[in-house]
C-alpha cells in the first residue's frame, strides 16, 4: 500500500502496531531483493569475538591431553602463563570448545528427594452458582497515555457471570489479594477457585501454592490448578478473555481510570444483556446469586494434640529438632502440623492439605508432595 501511494507509512505503522524503523527495514529489503528479501536471514555474526584460532585450538587440545583433569579455568591460567594473554580465549570460551570436542563430562547433580505421591484431584463440574470461580490474568496492554494495565477478570463458571474485571499495575500477591478481598466482600466466597499454575496463583513449591492461593485455602476455598500446558481446561475463561479484548481493549482508553470505567460498562452488558448459547440463550444475571458464605477473619489452623505444630517464619523456614528446615514460602506466617509417620519421618500438613514430609536424615527442607500424572477419574 505504501509503495503504491495509497497510504502513508506512519498510518500503516500505527494500523499494524509496528515501529517505523521496522517498516523501513522491510521496505529496504524488498527494494533490494524483491520478495526474496522478505525471507528469514541467518543471524550468525560475521565475526565471532574471541573464537580460538587454529593455533590456540591446538594448544588447548595439547594441554588438555597433558592434564586430563584440568578444567577451563586451570587451562586458561596455564596457557596465559606459558604463552601470554595476546589472542588467548577466555575461560568460558575454552570451556565451550572442550564441550564441543566432548572432552568434558557434565557433573551430575544429586537428585532431589522425592516426597509422597498423591492423585491429582479431578476438576469440579460446576452445576450451580458459586461452586467454581475461574480467575486468570488477561495479558497486559497499555492505555493511550502509556500506562501498563494487567486485567484480572473473575468469573463464575456455572452462570458465566463476570464478577469483576480489576485493572492492576502489577501481577503481585498484594495487589491480587486486595482485589480478591473486594470481590469476596461483595459476592461472598465460592467453594472452589480454578486458576493456572503461573504466578501469582501457582508456584513450583509444595502443593503449587503461593501466599495468595494459601490465603484462599485459609478462607475455606479449595484451590484447583489446571494441568500445565492445558489451557483448554479453563477454556470458558479464555473465551471470555477474547471477547473482552475485542470489545474493550482494541483500541484502549486514554487512561487507566477510563479503561476501568469502560471495563465496568462492558461487564454490565456481558452479565445483563449478552445471551449465552450454553445457558439456553439466557443472560448470566438470570442465573447468578451472591454466595451465602461471607468473608470472615481467618483463624489459625488447629492440629491434633499428638502432632507437633510450628509457625513458619520468613523465607518459609521452621525450627524443628534444633535445625532450620524449609517448608515453603507460601506458608509464611501460618502454622503447619507435623504428623509422626515413622521413626525420623514427619508428614507436614497445611490445614487439611498434605504439603510433604520432613526426614531427619535430610539436611535440606521438605520433601514436597507430588501429583501423579493423571487426574482421578470422574
Amino acid at each position: 500500500e505504501h509503495l503504491a501511494g495509497k497510504s502513508s507509512l506512519t498510518w500503516l505503522c500505527r494500523r499494524w502496531r509496528i515501529s517505523r524503523k521496522t517498516a523501513y527495514k522491510w521496505l529496504e529489503r524488498f527494494r533490494d531483493r524483491g520478495r526474496f528479501g522478505l525471507a528469514d536471514q541467518p543471524r550468525q555474526a560475521h565475526r565471532v569475538h574471541n573464537r580460538p584460532t587454529a593455533l590456540w585450538q591446538q594448544r588447548i587440545r595439547r594441554w588438555r591431553a597433558r592434564h586430563p583433569s584440568w578444567g577451563a579455568r586451570k587451562l586458561h591460567w596455564a596457557l596465559a602463563r606459558r604463552f601470554g594473554n595476546r589472542g588467548l580465549p577466555s575461560a568460558a570460551s575454552i570451556g565451550r570448545w572442550l564441550r564441543a570436542w566432548r572432552l568434558t563430562r557434565a557433573r551430575r547433580r544429586p537428585s532431589a528427594r522425592r516426597g509422597p505421591v498423591v492423585a491429582r484431584p479431578r476438576l469440579t463440574l460446576a452445576r450451580v452458582a458459586n461452586e467454581v470461580w475461574t480467575v486468570d490474568f488477561k495479558g497486559w496492554f497499555r492505555t493511550k497515555d502509556g500506562t501498563r494495565v494487567e486485567p484480572l477478570p473473575v468469573r463464575d463458571l456455572a452462570s458465566r457471570y463476570v464478577l469483576a474485571v480489576r485493572l492492576l499495575r502489577r501481577q503481585t500477591v498484594r495487589e491480587c489479594q486486595r482485589s480478591m478481598a473486594g470481590v469476596f466482600g461483595k459476592y461472598g466466597l465460592p467453594r472452589v477457585i480454578r486458576a493456572d499454575n503461573g504466578s501469582p496463583f501457582g508456584a513450583g513449591g509444595a502443593l503449587g501454592l503461593t501466599r495468595l492461593s494459601a490465603w484462599w485455602v485459609k478462607l475455606g476455598i479449595r484451590v484447583e490448578f489446571i494441568e500445565p500446558g492445558h489451557p483448554e481446561q479453563n477454556g470458558a475463561h479464555e473465551q471470555m478473555h477474547r471477547v473482552y479484548l475485542a470489545e474493550v481493549a482494541q483500541p484502549p482508553a486514554r487512561t487507566q481510570r477510563g479503561q476501568q470505567r469502560r471495563s465496568e460498562r462492558w461487564r454490565e452488558h456481558y452479565n445483563h444483556e449478552r445471551p449465552h448459547e450454553a445457558l439456553g440463550m439466557r443472560v448470566p444475571a438470570e442465573l447468578y446469586r451472591a454466595s451465602r458464605r461471607r468473608l470472615r477473619p481467618v483463624k489459625p489452623w488447629r492440629y491434633p494434640r499428638t502432632w507437633e505444630s510450628r509457625l513458619v517464619r520468613s523465607h518459609g523456614q521452621i525450627t524443628f529438632r534444633g535445625r532450620s528446615r524449609f517448608v515453603g514460602e507460601a506458608f509464611e506466617g501460618e502454622r503447619v502440623g507435623l504428623e509422626p509417620r515413622a521413626p525420623g519421618v514427619w508428614r507436614v500438613h497445611f490445614g487439611p492439605m498434605i504439603a510433604g514430609e520432613l526426614w531427619a536424615e535430610d539436611a535440606g527442607g521438605l520433601r514436597a508432595v507430588r501429583y501423579s500424572q493423571r487426574r482421578q477419574k470422574s
